[in-house]
């Protein structure tokens, strides 16, 4: 008998996008349209983001420019960014808003590693509440019968390498974060 690992792997690859997305919205330095992907904006009635209402381009290496559909919009985009407390400077001009990114402390860049470091830690957490899921279906499985303990332990053991695969995805999602935050 074989075990369904899909279901298992489905999860795994949602917890790597949930990393992806939540180190995309950490500043680097570098102008990154995603760190706005959290910032929500009233806009006729219901909350939006902000590439809902407007379009955002990279104008600079540091300077994103957003310019919104709905001119009279600009004051409520101001205030929502400002109040995301995300260290970027904006500017209102007749285009609609200019974010800069102004350059990282050392101080500031080793303080975003670390918060990096606590989402890794964070996905390392759900892959393993995932692993412990599977595992414990597995003993389910056996003490049910149909399932010899040799099957449980190699199918533990393909359980364990999926999960070894996926927490070395994550690594390498954070060790490329980390090199843009201190590069």
């Amino acid at each position: 008998m074989s075990y369904d690992f899909s279901t298992f792997k489905k999860q795994l690859a949602q917890i790597e996008e949930w990393l992806k997305k939540e180190l995309a919205q950490m500043r680097t330095g570098q102008a990154s349209p995603a760190i706005l992907d959290g910032v929500r904006v009233e806009s006729f009635g219901a909350q939006m983001s902000i590439r809902e209402i407007a379009s955002v381009t990279i104008e600079g290496a540091r300077t994103i420019r957003i310019s919104p559909w709905d001119k009279g919009q600009v004051k409520e985009i101001e205030k929502e960014i400002s109040l995301a407390n995300l260290g970027v400077s904006i500017v209102v001009d007749e285009q609609g808003l200019r974010v800069n990114f102004p350059e990282l402390t050392s101080e500031r860049r080793e303080l975003i590693v670390k918060l990096a470091k606590d989402k890794l830690e964070e996905a390392r957490r759900q892959i393993r509440q995932h692993r412990d899921i599977v595992i414990k279906d597995l003993q389910v499985k056996e003490k049910a019968g149909g399932i010899g303990k040799d099957e449980i332990f190699r199918l533990k053991n393909e359980a364990q390498k999926i999960v070894d695969d996926m927490n070395k995805k994550s690594e390498e999602v954070y060790a490329k974060k980390e090199r843009e935050i201190l590069g």
